[in-house]
């Protein structure tokens, strides 16, 4: 049996079990492109509107741009454990955000990337799902993207308009308070669709165990 055949008579066999109900191979296919597209519609929405909150509550209030609606976004999907996933969201947001607001482009790009990169990191090695814990973790990258982003600016020879201390103190305040609930939404939007998928996962495995033992039967 193919590859293809043997992973959608597994997700079948799974999707019967758990809604009681006959499915065909047909509607296995729409419920896998289902499952696949819409997370992803969801955080390109998610991430367009962050940065649509970036760019225009500066100019309501010049407060508000101490929050970094994008860096958010980023920090929630890289301790969604998706490498790819995160680097790419955390490339776009910095980028987008360098090039409409007039700093240096790339700056943004780079300082989210890598910021992604090690959360995701830490996310592999310690479990960061408790709510609690995100914070200190937003708190750390708020710090590491503010840090890496001066840097650069200061290596390439253009000087921040605030004081660096002053700058990284009111994004750390504002970010921090902010994305605590902005995560806590998150989770409401994206994060049942995620657990769903690992659950998903999981039982599709014991499937495919329990097919492979009566075959030997």
């Amino acid at each position: 049996m193919p590859i293809a055949d043997r992973q959608l008579s597994i997700a079948q066999i799974f999707l019967e079990n758990t809604l009681r109900v006959p499915i065909g191979p047909i509607g296995v296919r729409q419920l896998a492109i289902s499952n696949t597209i819409m997370p992803q519609l969801k955080i390109a929405a998610v991430l367009a509107l962050s940065i649509l909150l970036q760019l225009s509550l500066r100019v309501l209030w010049p407060p508000l741009s101490y929050i970094d609606f994008p860096l958010i976004v980023v920090v929630y999907i890289a301790l969604q454990r998706d490498a790819w996933r995160a680097l790419l969201v955390g490339t776009l947001a910095g980028i987008i955000v360098d090039a409409s607001s007039g700093g240096l482009i790339g700056a943004g790009g780079f300082s989210k990337t890598l910021t992604a990169y090690i959360i995701y990191f830490a996310a592999t090695k310690v479990n960061l799902e408790n709510p609690l814990v995100r914070i200190p973790v937003l708190a750390a990258a708020t710090v590491l993207d503010s840090a890496i982003y001066v840097f650069w600016h200061r290596l390439l020879g253009y000087p921040p308009v605030l004081p660096l201390m002053q700058t990284i103190s009111y994004r750390l305040i504002a970010t921090t308070i902010a994305g605590t609930l902005v995560l806590y939404m998150l989770d409401s939007i994206i994060a049942d669709r995620s657990a769903q998928q690992r659950q998903f996962a999981t039982r599709r495995r014991v499937a495919r165990r329990s097919t492979g033992t009566l075959r030997r039967r």
